[in-house]
């Protein structure tokens, strides 16, 4: 079978599995029908949990998945969910006296956590510009706007040129500005950088002003000389106010994401210099993954080392979905072979332990062989379809580029 061959089949079982397998998971089974909104939590037996909370996170996520499948194939029933999802989000999430998202709300919509966390006001620009590209509605990319003022008003920290973790609701500085439990209570950290990258590239595509794309710019620019570590090629997660690295653990997922998101935010700004240092970047975390995050016996990515030199052999749902499109792009960069065969043996691992026909949505967490671990819920505050979705829309859209190049190329 030839590469174009390959590839073709890889995009129509990418096409598939949004269609058929994500998207009307989503549509059917998360759908809120009495509270409004979407649940907040289905068990992994499939059954939601009416009472849970809804995290402004997971709202956003699936008013990116919703719009950018609309914006990609119109369909009524994305529309249909698209503007639920704005709708909540607008009405039950955002901050009508201090402006902004609140992190948290309960199963009937009321607050709960109204702090300003950089990563969540993130998504809502991810989420809102997207919707505007797909719909035309004036308001999302208002409010999109608005969240980058916001942003940059308070959550950016002139002196050292970082932005931080969280802000209280009302934009004042709070002691505990930790993500989540398991994350360190650290000033800056890769994950929210990360994201604001991200979304920063999804609102210059929306409005292409120019504040947007300056502030993309000085995003990239922290992204290449703060986050990524210039000496082990490794991205730093957590550090201090002076940029002091203040863990050493390698997340291998969050590596091969940075790798394309990187590339796209340089796409986006159109600066030949930068995109040819950004392509550098980018192969080179890339390659890390594939020479230590990759499993070549079972295929799929590994998800951790931790500083102490334990290798979580687990394999997490959202680092395989990055996984095919980051190889796919540094195949894209390079031409080297092995990142394809990484690629397609990482689909063909998604498709063997990941999915789940029965429940519908990813098995959340695996073995590295493929064993489902048990304990985790199909939907919850972390858990969405954005990842998945978005690298079903991905693998189409390049696996279409490749397939365009001279088809002599890359035989297998």
């Amino acid at each position: 079978m030839t590469t174009i061959d390959r590839l073709a089949a890889l995009s129509l079982a990418a096409d598939r599995e949004l269609r058929r397998g994500i998207l009307p998971f989503w549509a059917t089974r998360a759908v809120d029908r009495e509270q409004g909104g979407f649940f907040g939590r289905i068990g992994e037996d499939g059954q939601p949990d009416p009472a849970a909370s809804k995290g402004g996170v997971l709202n956003a996520r699936i008013l990116w998945t919703f719009s950018a499948a609309l914006r990609h194939r119109p369909d009524p029933l994305y529309r249909t969910m698209a503007d639920r999802a704005f709708d909540y989000l607008l009405e039950h999430f955002w901050d009508r006296e201090h402006s902004g998202l609140f992190w948290e709300v309960d199963g009937r919509g009321g607050m709960l956590a109204g702090r300003k966390q950089t990563y969540g006001q993130a998504f809502g620009i991810y989420a809102l510009a997207e919707y505007f590209r797909a719909t035309g509605v004036q308001s999302a990319i208002d409010h999109a706007g608005r969240l980058i003022e916001d942003i940059e008003a308070h959550a950016f920290d002139p002196a050292s040129g970082g932005y931080w973790e969280a802000r209280g609701r009302d934009w004042q500085p709070i002691d505990d500005i930790r993500l989540s439990a398991i994350d360190l209570n650290a000033p800056f950290s890769m994950n929210t950088h990360l994201h604001l990258l991200e979304a920063y590239t999804g609102l210059a595509l929306a409005s292409n002003e120019p504040r947007h794309r300056e502030r993309l710019r000085a995003v990239l620019e922290i992204m290449l000389d703060r986050i990524i570590d210039p000496e082990t090629g490794h991205l730093i997660l957590f550090q201090d106010e002076q940029w002091r690295p203040m863990s050493a653990a390698i997340s291998y997922g969050h590596e091969i994401e940075t790798s394309w998101l990187l590339c796209e935010a340089a796409d986006t700004l159109a600066d030949d210099a930068l995109l040819a240092r950004v392509s550098a970047v980018a192969l080179r975390l890339a390659d890390g993954v594939l020479e230590r995050g990759y499993d070549a016996a079972n295929g799929g990515i590994l998800y951790e080392l931790s500083p102490n030199g334990h290798l979580d052999t687990n394999k997490e749902w959202w680092v395989q979905a990055e996984g095919v499109v980051g190889f796919l792009n540094a195949y894209r960069l390079s031409g080297r072979g092995e990142f394809l065969e990484a690629a397609l043996r990482t689909w063909t691992f998604i498709e063997a332990h990941v999915l789940d026909p029965v429940v519908g949505e990813w098995r959340t967490r695996v073995t590295r062989s493929g064993e489902p671990i048990a304990g985790f819920a199909r939907v919850d505050f972390w858990k969405c379809p954005y990842h998945n979705a978005r690298a079903m829309l991905e693998i189409v859209e390049r696996t279409r580029r490749l397939r365009a190049l001279d088809p002599g190329e890359g035989r297998a």
